[in-house]
C-alpha cells in the first residue's frame, strides 16, 4: 500500500482525536501563546534591565518593574488555562480514539475477524494508545509554544542585531541537520517496540487461555522459555529505542551548545569592537538562543513522535481495513421452506478437500443431526451455514436465497448458534443471557424456563457474577446460558455445534432434551454423542464420512440399512 493510500486510511483515526474537541485544543493553544508572549517579554526585560544598569536605556526602573509583573501575570493565566483544558483535551481525544477503534473492530464480520491476529488489536488499545498520547498529543501544545516563541525571538534578534542574527541562523543549521537525521531512527525504533510488544501480548494471551493444557502436558518449562525469549525481544527493542532517544537528545544538546557558545562569543567580539552590540544585546541573545534552540530540539522530536504514532495508526488502520463489508440483501427473519445445500465443496487449504459434493435438505421446523467421526466435516458445514467463509463452491440456500447474497446482519437475525466452547462474560447471569441488551421481563423468564436455568437463578440469583469466562458456573450451566441467549433472540434457526462434548452423560442429555423440545425452531445439531433417545426424536440424520454425506434418513431407516451409520452407532454403544 502506497503512502497516499495509507494517509487516506489514517485520516479518520486522527480526526477522532480532535472531533468535538476543538474548543479544548483552542484553549490549550491560547495558553501556549500566552506563555510564549510572557517569555518574550521576560527576554526583553533582561536586555532592558542590563542596559539600565550600564546606563544605555531610556526605560525607568518603575516601568520595567510593572512590565515584569505583567509578564508573570501572563504566565499565571496560561497555567490556569492549561490546568483547566489540557487534561480534558488529552483524555477526550484518547477516549474518542479508543471508542472509534473498538467500534471498527465490532463492525468486522465473523468471516473477516476469525483469521486475524487479535493481539494486534489488544496491543493497539493498550500499548500503542499510550505512545500516541505521549508522543503525539502530548507534544502538540509544547511544539506550538516553542514555534511561536521561535518566531518572536527571531523578530527580536533581527531588531537588536541583523548581523548577529544571520550568524546565529548559519550556525543553527548544524543542530537542525543532526536532529532530523536522528529523528527517523527514533520512529523506526518505536515501531519495532510496538511489533515486539504485540508478539509478547499474543504469547501471553495464548498462555493464559491454554493454561490447563500447559499444566496437563507439563509444558511449563517450555512455555517459560518461550516467554523468556519474547520478553527478551521486548527488552532489547526497548533498550534500542532508549539508546536512540538518548542519542537524539545528546546530539541535539551538543549541537545546541555549539550554537549557543558560538553566538555568545561572536556577540562578545562584536560588542568589544563597537559594532553596535551592547552588553544587554549580547546577554539577551544568549537568552533568545534558548528559544531558537527549543524548536530545533522540539520539532524533530515532535515529528519523530508523530511519525511513530502515525506508523502505529497505519498498522491498525490497515488491519481494520481488511474487513469484508456487510454487503448483500436483507431477508426476513423467518424460514418458511428450509435450508438447502447443493453440490457443496470446500477446502481450507488448496488441494486439501474438506467437503465434497455435499447435498442436504432440511425443512423448516425440523430437527436434524449431523453425525460422523472426527474430521468428517460436520462442524465445517455448520460454520459455512453461519457464513464463516465465501470460498465454497456449490450452493447454500435459505428459502431458496443463496447465502453469499445475504447480508451478515440479516443472516444473524435469522440464525443463532450454540457452540461447545461457550464464552461467558465476567458479569451477572442476567447480563450473560441478555448480552447486555434490554428485553421484556416475560421474554427473559421464558428463555430462562425453556433453557432450564430457572433452578440456577433461584439458587444463586440473576445478579450472580459468573466469573472470568464463567469460572463460577458448571459446564452445563454455561451451556444453558448459551441456549437462553439463542432463545431470547428468537431466531427461527438454531445451530448446535458439539454443545455437549465436555459434559457428563446426564447433563448432556438434559441440554439436548431442552433443545429438542423447542418446537417451532429449525434445529441443526452436530453431535458426537449417539444417544438413541436423542437421535430418534430428530427429523433426519446425516452421516458424514471424509467430507461426504454417506447416508441420510430417519434413525429407524439408517439402522435398518445396517450401513455406515449402523456401524457408528453400534461401536458407540459398545464403547
Amino acid at each position: 500500500m502506497n503512502a497516499k493510500e495509507l494517509k487516506a486510511l489514517r485520516r479518520p483515526f486522527v480526526k477522532e482525536l480532535f472531533r468535538k474537541n476543538k474548543f479544548n485544543l483552542t484553549m490549550t493553544v491560547i495558553a501556549a501563546l500566552l506563555e510564549s508572549a510572557a517569555n518574550l517579554v521576560i527576554s526583553w526585560l533582561i536586555k532592558a534591565i542590563s542596559d539600565l544598569i550600564s546606563g544605555d536605556t531610556g526605560y525607568s526602573y518603575k516601568t520595567l518593574l510593572i512590565v515584569g509583573v505583567g509578564a508573570f501575570a501572563l504566565l499565571m493565566l496560561s497555567w490556569v488555562i492549561d490546568h483547566r483544558f489540557l487534561p480534558e483535551f488529552r483524555a477526550k481525544a484518547m477516549k474518542q480514539y479508543r471508542e472509534y477503534v473498538f467500534d471498527r473492530i465490532m463492525a468486522k464480520g465473523i468471516q473477516a475477524f476469525s483469521g486475524e491476529n487479535t493481539s494486534l488489536y489488544i496491543s493497539a488499545l493498550s500499548n500503542d494508545v499510550n505512545t500516541i498520547e505521549r508522543d503525539f498529543l502530548g507534544e502538540i501544545q509544547g511544539t506550538i509554544e516553542v514555534g511561536v516563541t521561535f518566531i518572536g525571538a527571531l523578530f527580536l534578534m533581527i531588531w537588536y542585531s541583523p548581523i548577529l542574527t544571520l550568524i546565529s541562523i548559519g550556525i543553527s543549521l548544524l543542530p537542525i541537520v543532526v536532529s532530523i537525521a536522528l529523528g527517523n531512527s527514533a520512529a523506526k525504533a518505536e515501531k519495532d517496540v510496538s511489533d515486539k510488544k504485540e508478539s509478547y501480548t499474543g504469547m501471553l494471551k495464548d498462555t493464559l487461555m491454554g493454561f490447563s493444557v500447559i499444566k496437563s502436558f507439563k509444558a511449563e518449562h517450555s512455555i517459560s522459555r518461550m516467554h523468556e525469549s519474547r520478553n527478551e525481544d521486548v527488552a532489547q527493542a526497548s533498550e534500542k529505542r532508549t539508546k536512540v532517544n538518548i542519542n537524539v537528545g545528546y546530539a541535539s544538546g551538543l549541537a545546541g551548545a555549539v550554537l549557543q557558545f558560538g553566538v555568545f562569543f561572536i556577540a562578545a567580539a562584536l560588542a568589544l569592537s563597537g559594532k553596535g552590540v551592547t552588553a544587554g544585546t549580547a546577554i539577551v541573545f544568549v537568552q533568545l538562543l534558548n528559544f531558537i534552540l527549543a524548536p530545533i530540539q522540539a520539532f524533530p522530536a515532535f515529528f519523530a513522535g508523530a511519525k511513530s504514532s502515525f506508523g502505529l495508526i497505519d498498522k491498525l488502520a490497515e488491519a481494520l481495513n481488511k474487513n469484508i463489508p456487510d454487503e448483500g440483501d436483507n431477508i426476513p427473519a423467518e424460514l418458511n421452506r428450509g435450508i438447502s445445500i447443493r453440490d457443496l465443496n470446500f477446502s481450507y487449504e488448496k488441494d486439501k478437500t474438506v467437503l465434497s459434493d455435499v447435498d442436504m435438505e432440511m425443512k423448516a421446523g425440523g430437527c436434524y443431526a449431523l453425525v460422523g467421526g472426527s474430521g468428517s466435516g460436520k462442524s465445517t458445514i455448520l460454520n459455512l451455514l453461519m457464513a464463516s467463509s465465501n470460498d465454497y463452491r456449490g450452493e447454500i440456500l435459505y428459502d431458496g436465497i443463496e447465502l453469499k447474497s445475504i447480508s451478515a446482519s440479516s443472516l444473524y437475525d435469522l440464525v443463532s448458534i450454540i457452540q461447545q466452547n461457550v464464552f461467558v462474560f465476567n458479569s451477572t447471569i442476567r447480563d450473560n443471557i441478555t448480552m447486555f441488551s434490554e428485553f421484556p421481563e416475560e421474554e427473559i423468564e421464558r428463555a430462562v424456563r425453556m433453557s432450564g436455568l430457572k433452578k440456577l437463578i433461584e439458587e444463586k440469583g440473576a445478579d450472580y457474577l459468573c466469573g472470568e469466562n464463567g469460572s463460577g458456573l458448571s459446564g452445563g450451566e454455561r451451556q444453558r446460558i448459551s441456549i437462553a441467549r439463542a432463545l431470547l433472540r428468537k431466531t427461527p434457526v438454531l445451530f448446535v455445534d458439539e454443545a455437549t462434548a465436555s459434559l457428563d452423560a446426564e447433563t448432556s442429555f438434559e441440554v439436548l432434551d431442552a433443545i429438542l423440545g423447542l418446537d417451532g425452531y429449525t434445529r441443526v445439531i452436530v453431535t458426537h454423542d449417539l444417544d438413541e433417545n436423542v437421535l430418534r426424536r430428530c427429523t433426519g440424520l446425516f452421516a458424514l464420512k471424509n467430507g461426504v454425506v454417506s447416508e441420510e434418513g430417519a434413525f429407524e431407516e439408517l439402522m435398518a440399512k445396517k450401513g455406515y451409520f449402523y456401524s457408528l452407532f453400534t461401536v458407540s454403544q459398545g464403547a
